[in-house]
């Protein structure tokens, strides 16, 4: 007969020799709550967790004889007051206004962030995540293009979800290839929506700028702006298809490059980001075109400096400041499912391309 009282958790039985040791994620599963919410209560911080779920969390912990690891311990009592950030660059404004958001919702919380650097470099990124395990911040968030073809995936995961079981939160940010939580920014259909705008101001004859092909964003903006330009049976030459570094250094050198291969042969330059695009800017000035004049330019991302350029860049708006705010309450979030939380993006046109 229904009483209406909550089932109890279903029993599992407890460990014994030689059998696995139950984990946090187990009780969680078998509490019916996040693994954020049964690591709060098996650490002894309940103050925002409802009595009937910490009830059950400490019964199936009881069930399966779940013994707390002291790292994970020490994540939850010691070093709640901390989140982890890790950018490609400090440099770039793109990661700066994530990190403005991400400081800001964490200061809202009282939340100290620190910020440490991958340099673009898969290893590099896998050794700080190692270092920051040891560090037991109570979230660590990683934001960046995933570089195809590295050996660094697998472990990377395994850190990553060691810092998890330890009672850890991870949040990517445009990374939804990795089984964590991600705020994924749309590249590929802002990029897609861009070319088609440009071909309604008339243009027809295309350069683009890109990073490596292993760099993930710049290949889903790069294939998004190639395949808008398709619907209008439009192609890119390839000797108008320019790698370089993913910097406003990479920029100028693609610049330089597409004024050796010979200008004539272009209308617009389509640069995956806003920095590679005011590189692109500089070479063309260097070489005595105008920008927007001679040859038009576009970015993709609409970093502060856009507007500051003369003339003013065309670009995709990325709202990177609400980046980095959704992707620090995300989180702190006692849901810790894997979910990808989808960005949209705007095309915004400027005096670098005026209409022909």
């Amino acid at each position: 007969m229904d009483d209406g009282s909550a089932a109890p958790p279903p029993r599992r039985g407890k460990a014994v020799s030689g059998e696995r040791q139950a984990t946090l994620r187990d009780v969680a599963r078998a509490a019916g709550v996040s693994q954020a919410t049964a690591s709060r209560v098996l650490n002894g911080s309940i103050r925002n967790v409802r009595q009937e779920n910490a009830d059950r969390v400490l019964a199936a912990a009881a069930e399966l004889d779940y013994t707390p690891h002291l790292s994970a311990q020490a994540i939850a009592r010691g070093s709640t007051n901390t989140a982890a950030l890790v950018v490609n660059g400090v440099d770039d404004p793109y990661f700066s206004s994530i990190a403005g958001g991400v400081t800001q919702a964490a200061e809202a919380a009282g939340l100290v962030v620190t910020m440490a650097v991958a340099d673009r470099s898969p290893e590099r990124e896998l050794q700080i995540v190692r270092t920051l395990r040891g560090m037991r911040p109570r979230a660590i968030i990683l934001t960046g293009s995933r570089i195809d073809g590295t050996d660094t995936r697998a472990p990377l995961v395994e850190e990553l979800e060691a810092y998890r079981e330890a009672g850890g939160s991870v949040v990517l940010i445009s990374q939804h290839d990795l089984p964590f939580r991600t705020v994924s920014i749309d590249n590929y259909g802002g990029a897609r929506q861009l070319a088609r705008a440009l071909v309604g101001l008339g243009y027809r004859r295309f350069a683009v700028v890109r990073a490596g092909v292993r760099v993930k964003t710049s290949r889903d903006r790069c294939d998004g702006f190639v395949e808008g330009l398709r619907e209008f049976d439009i192609d890119v030459d390839e000797r108008f298809v320019v790698e370089a570094e993913f910097s406003r250094r990479g920029g100028c050198a693609a610049g330089r490059e597409l004024v050796r291969r010979g200008p004539a042969g272009i209308e617009l330059v389509f640069a995956v980001s806003d920095v590679m695009a005011i590189g692109v800017m500089t070479a063309f000035r260097d070489a005595g075109l105008v920008p927007g004049k001679d040859v038009a330019v576009a970015g993709f991302d609409d970093i502060g400096p856009a507007v500051d350029v003369h003339p003013a860049l065309t670009t995709v708006t990325v709202p990177l400041h609400q980046v980095g705010l959704c992707a620090m309450e995300l989180a702190l979030s006692d849901d810790d499912a894997r979910r990808i939380v989808p960005v949209s993006t705007n095309v915004v046109l400027r005096d670098s391309t005026p209409r022909r």
